[in-house]
């Protein structure tokens, strides 16, 4: 029978196989093209099937893992089949780019194989405009087949996806004299370089001044993109330069024009930079933008209204407002500059939403501020300030802290530079579990298959299980620290560390 139905119908059958694959491929595949969930930037996959433990000496469960370069502190993307990452250029790629560059390399997710490279010549001058070696340390935004980044010279760039492969497309086609250091002849534009579609500079578009490293994870919503200037100290560490500068700004993404930007002064209350990227979701009915300043105050706005070529730059307008930090300094913020007692807060990771609520860590800034945090919930739902009585709870961390939470199933996962991974309930606030990871984290937890995915400064690899019941599953030490948070992506984890990028799955 079967036999016969095949012979007399070979293009339904073939016809019903192509469904089925397609089918089962589009089940079985999830790309992670942006840090965090789309939007709402929560550190949880739907992703199923990953790895309870892998050895990278024995290669158990190990993919596949590349050599970046000597500092990676950039999360992985994965989209349309291409991995993205930050590094610097340590690891030589190209004997036509030499030096000390700012890198976003462009990997083949079957097997890490190199696609092309977007190669950045570093600010020169004073190191803390662009600190020596940290490379591109913003994570990439894709959509579809256009990629969105944030260089280390704080350019917000338009690439192609495909790089120079498919020829240089866009508007933009001076490749070669973006690659070349001042001064220098323009480099030779070769197959496996990037394909710039359009750039926008934010020291001259809105007049930020760049302090250590850009970081920015782009926002991406209908035609525009959302996302904070990095907008920062000098090298004192006393003064902002560009005190009126945004912290917040709105690119059309076909054309990076500027559309809006926010209108909070931030510039002088800000203690180290603006390194939190904003989120968004509809709260209350009412889509918001939300940001976390670096003066320690969460913010919510409208989006910008439609904007065409030619019109006016817009004020965002502000929804609410809440101070997480009340009672500390508002003015001559810089006096307390390495105060380990007393300082202003600052926010460092993502404001995230999760039914109705914003969960947010904050507290001192790691090198120059004040050791005290908090992980905070606030009502989202709220307009005006509220800081009076918009939280919903407070939960004190061990010490300052760089992440991004997690919230899956009713609980709040993460982390602090005081070693310790936290588990609290996400009603209440109420501590569930905690560990000591025996090393500070710069990067955040990622919750995924029911488990819990974190990596240390120190170079150890934890997993746990996700729940009210602490259960460690597995401990690796990469031997190498590790900034980024680990993402998962059709069926793969992966790890970044400073030099080394592992694609882990279950073989």
């Amino acid at each position: 029978m079967r036999r016969t139905v095949f012979l007399r119908y070979p293009q339904i059958v073939i016809g019903l196989f192509a469904v089925t694959t397609f089918a089962m491929a589009r089940l079985n595949a999830a790309d992670q093209p942006q840090w965090g969930q789309r939007h709402t930037r929560n550190m949880v996959s739907a992703e199923t099937g990953l790895p309870d433990a892998f050895d990278p000496e024995t290669g158990k469960n190990v993919k596949w893992s590349v050599r970046l370069g000597s500092q990676s502190y950039s999360t992985p993307v994965i989209s349309g089949g291409k991995v993205l990452i930050g590094t610097n250029n340590d690891e030589v790629r190209n004997p036509r780019h030499k030096g000390d560059r700012g890198v976003l390399v462009c990997l083949d997710e079957k097997d890490g194989s190199l696609c092309w490279q977007l190669v950045v010549p570093k600010l020169e001058g004073d190191i803390y405009l662009d600190w020596p070696r940290a490379g591109i340390c913003s994570p990439a935004t894709v959509e579809g087949d256009k990629v969105y980044v944030v260089t280390n010279r704080d350019e917000v760039l338009c690439l192609d996806l495909a790089g120079q492969a498919n020829g240089n497309d866009g508007p933009f086609r001076d490749e070669g004299r973006f690659m070349a250091p001042d001064g220098q002849p323009p480099v030779e534009v070769s197959s496996t370089d990037a394909d710039i579609l359009w750039c926008f500079d934010m020291k001259t578009g809105v007049g930020m001044y760049p302090h250590d490293s850009a970081h920015a994870s782009i926002l991406i919503d209908g035609p525009y993109l959302y996302l904070n200037t990095c907008n920062g100290l000098d090298n004192t560490h006393h003064r902002i330069r560009a005190p009126k500068a945004p912290s917040l700004i709105v690119l059309d993404k076909t054309t990076g024009r500027l559309v809006a930007q926010d209108d909070e002064q931030i510039g002088p209350r800000i203690f180290h930079s603006t390194w939190a990227s904003p989120s968004m979701a509809t709260a209350g009915g009412r889509k918001l933008v939300f940001f976390g300043g670096g003066d320690g105050v969460v913010y919510a706005f409208d989006p910008p209204k439609p904007s065409s070529a030619g019109d006016p730059v817009q004020k965002l307008k502000r929804v609410w407002r809440f101070d997480c930090d009340p009672t500390s300094a508002k003015e001559d913020v810089h006096r307390f500059i390495g105060n380990r007692k007393e300082s202003p807060s600052i926010i460092k990771g993502m404001p995230v939403f999760h039914k109705d609520r914003i969960y947010v860590t904050v507290g001192g800034d790691i090198w120059w501020g004040k050791n005290e945090a908090w992980l905070k919930c606030i009502d989202a739902t709220r307009e005006g300030d509220i800081t009076a009585d918009g939280q919903r709870w407070s939960y004190p961390l061990k010490q300052h802290s760089c992440a991004t939470p997690s919230i899956a199933d009713g609980l709040v996962y993460a982390v602090d530079c005081g070693r310790t991974l936290h588990c609290v309930d996400a009603e209440t606030g109420q501590p569930c579990w905690t560990h000591d990871l025996k090393g500070d984290m710069w990067g955040s937890t990622l919750v995924a298959d029911g488990k819990v995915y974190v990596g240390t400064r120190r170079g150890l690899f934890w997993i746990f299980a996700a729940g009210k019941e602490k259960k460690l599953v597995a401990e690796v030490n990469l031997g190498d620290p590790i900034s980024a948070t680990p993402v998962a992506a059709n069926g793969t984890l992966y790890i970044a560390t400073l030099t080394r990028l592992f694609a882990v799955a279950v073989k």
